[in-house]
């Protein structure tokens, strides 16, 4: 799908980028699957270390060839900049790649996690799902095969990761679970596909019982009890998910003054709110507040569709430019209950749209609308709907790769926490409520840059926090009394920051650069500063590493 502008015409860089899209399209079936590209349906990725051996060598062809090119334009320049950086990293990390075990973002979830992203309406959808179905018991031999190689070269998880994934694939595999239920599925809208399809779900638990059986017998026994990673792979691990180097210390220094300033602020809220009460007085009042209340999932669901629909149709064409077909957003409850808000974005020809997701932690069914409107805008519009759906649709400027395979939590975080922050500058969150609930989003991801660096390098706690350096357990307590949110979320939560090092503070680290960007703009240009020129000039970028996106906003 091209825009209605002249396409720019692909130069040499572009080819190299295209094809080194099209061979990772080759290596991750499940790649193209997220895509909505036809052609590879029901397969898997190698996740063994041979799948990581091509994986390097595909980044190690593509580095060599644009070493000979030069850049035709500015589009050329970001391009090269953009995947020096990314591909360089991605060899850098090669021998720790496979070797990832957390609760939220490891193959573990991923081999499970792409069937929420396959069609399922017919009969051949459903051929397909039984095919990755009968597929799955191989990826995962893959993936254990590499938990042991690293297990090998003394790169084991902490126990805590261990033991949690443990958990997740028993659930996974449990008898009228994930498996079972999308078999039945099938079997309802494809009655002669049922025995494929129950038998592909029974390989697919067993391939997950000994994912479990492994790491409790082998890995479990190997796993460190220290959950701290330390620095040299903690600096690796920031690099990755920022696309930027910075110091750790300053950044660290920085969150426990941003925690106090966002805290101050929310002190200021609280007394708008009733006159005289705490923050956590100021909460009881607004969960009390019966008009800010919904009653179930479908409930939810409902009302982040409203929501949604309303910030496109408020904010296209005044604040940012929202063409058709990306002025549609799909807000879902999602099928697994493990905790956790996302986005997956849209198809390549947008049949699929872009959907936010809501993990619903089990046993939870009461929701207040204060405390989570912050969240529609961060997954939907202005957040990731805008910014992934702007470069899918800048096919006439950009590259494959750059469109669809270059991402960088600091970018697309960042950004997310960005639109929270411009939607109450807008007066979305003008009510003492509602921006309450943004305040409390900005001090969970304020909160997440002292826990993580703090914890992860060991350092000493902030006055204000205690005494000592940081170790999990008063990392635990410091983060109870900073994250407004259930015992089941704190638990995913935490769980989530020892496990993926370095991500979390992304988000209010990636926020922070991208205000510093755009406020070095704003200083040079002056009166001549146009905002909605700057966030469209700047999204269709695409998701690039925030060194990158400095370069190209500021050169």
């Amino acid at each position: 799908m091209t825009n209605t502008t002249t396409a720019r015409q692909p130069s040499a860089i572009d080819a190299v980028a295209t094809d080194y899209f099209k061979e990772l399209l080759k290596l991750s079936p499940e790649f193209a699957t997220s895509l909505g590209l036809p052609g590879s349906e029901s397969g898997y990725s190698d996740y063994s270390p041979a799948g990581t051996a091509a994986q390097v060598a595909a980044a190690g062809v593509a580095l060599a060839a644009l070493g000979t090119l030069q850049p035709v334009d500015a589009v050329d320049d970001i391009t090269l900049s953009a995947m020096r950086e990314r591909l360089g990293l991605e060899i850098e990390i090669a021998n720790t790649h496979r070797a990832e075990l957390n609760n939220i973002a490891s193959p573990a979830q991923e081999l499970r996690a792409i069937f929420d992203l396959m069609p399922q309406e017919n009969a051949q959808d459903y051929a397909f799902i039984a095919d990755r179905m009968h597929n799955l018991p191989a990826a995962m031999d893959g993936y254990i095969a590499s938990l042991r190689d690293a297990a090998a070269r003394g790169l084991v998880s902490a126990s805590r990761q261990v033991k949690i994934v443990i958990t997740q694939g028993r659930d996974y595999a449990k008898d009228g679970g994930f498996f079972d239920s999308l078999a039945a599925a099938g079997a309802e809208t494809a009655s002669e596909l049922g025995e494929r399809l129950s038998a592909g779900a029974q390989l697919s638990k067993a391939a997950y019982v000994k994912l479990a059986d492994v790491l409790e017998n082998e890995l479990l026994t190997l796993a460190p009890e220290k959950d701290a990673v330390g620095r040299e792979y903690y600096s690796l691990m920031s690099r990755r998910f920022l696309g930027a180097a910075v110091d750790l210390e300053e950044t660290y220094a920085w969150g426990v003054q941003e925690l106090a300033n966002i805290i101050a602020e929310q002190e200021r809220v609280a007394d708008q709110v009733s006159p005289g009460a705490s923050i956590t007085e100021a909460k009881a009042i607004l969960n009390a507040d019966t008009t800010r209340q919904l009653k179930g999932t479908e409930a939810l669901q409902a009302w982040m569709q409203e929501k949604s629909d309303a910030a496109i149709q408020a904010l296209a064409g005044t604040h940012f430019d929202i063409p058709a077909p990306m002025d549609k957003i799909q807000c879902m409850i999602a099928p697994t209950q493990e905790g956790g808000i996302y986005y997956t974005g849209p198809s390549e020809d947008f049949s699929r749209p872009g959907r936010m997701w809501w993990s619903v932690p089990a046993g939870e069914d009461q929701f207040t609308t204060w405390a989570e409107l912050t969240t529609v805008y961060h997954e939907g519009v202005p957040g990731h709907h805008l910014q992934i759906a702007t470069a899918v649709l800048a096919s006439d400027t950009l590259n494959d790769w750059r469109r669809h395979a270059c991402w960088t939590s600091g970018h697309g975080e960042g950004w997310a926490l960005y639109a929270e922050r411009l939607m109450f500058d807008l007066g979305f969150l003008s009510d003492p409520g509602d921006y309450m609930g943004m305040l409390d989003a900005q001090r969970m991801r304020a909160a997440r840059v002292v826990f993580d660096i703090g914890v992860h390098l060991e350092l000493e706690i902030p006055e204000a926090w205690g005494t000592g350096t940081w170790d999990s357990e008063s990392g635990f307590a410091f983060l109870e009394k900073n994250l407004d949110i259930s015992a089941g979320q704190l638990e995913f939560e935490f769980t989530r920051y020892l496990g993926w090092p370095g991500q979390a503070p992304a988000y209010k680290v990636g926020q922070r650069l991208w205000e510093q960007i755009r406020d070095e703009r704003s200083a040079r240009e002056g009166d001549d500063f146009d905002l909605k020129a700057f966030h469209s000039q700047a999204l269709k970028v695409g998701s690039v590493g925030l060194d990158t996106l400095k370069e190209a906003l500021l050169s």
